[in-house]
């Protein structure tokens, strides 16, 4: 999937992005079988169908892990430093997902409850949606 600021989503991910820039977190999920895929794909690889409903999903989960980051790289210069990217396992579905912690928190740890928001971050000249996930 590739995001182009002029054009917007490309590819089987194209609709959690139009979710996201909406305000909403949908997921896919094989209409067939109910298994949830992420990274999105166009066919099933549990029952090879080619139907998927996007479900909607409330923002909260779980650290699974994260890394703080101190010094500044390409892409990370709209964060004050340090900043926290966490992986999130969803609490409703067996999904994982990425995003800054906001604010940073010195007393994160794994298995802390997390809820998010959707903002956006700049890369490069490009306004983009991204989860900002906060200690519950």
């Amino acid at each position: 999937m590739t995001y182009h600021p002029a054009t917007g989503p490309i590819g089987a991910e194209g609709r959690y992005w139009d979710a996201l820039i909406e305000g909403r977190l949908e997921l896919p999920r094989c209409a067939s079988c109910g298994t949830w895929h992420w990274p999105a794909v166009w066919r099933c690889g549990a029952c090879g169908s080619w139907d998927h409903e996007w479900v909607e999903q409330p923002i909260e989960g779980s650290v699974f892990t994260y890394t703080r980051t101190h010094h500044g790289f390409g892409g990370t210069e709209a964060f004050a430093k340090p900043f926290s990217t966490l992986v999130v396992a969803l609490r409703t579905v067996p999904i994982r997902l990425v995003g800054v912690l906001d604010p940073d928190d010195a007393a994160l740890k794994i298995g802390a409850p997390v809820t998010g928001a959707i903002g956006r971050t700049r890369f490069g000249d490009a306004d983009v949606p991204a989860l900002r996930w906060r200690l519950a």
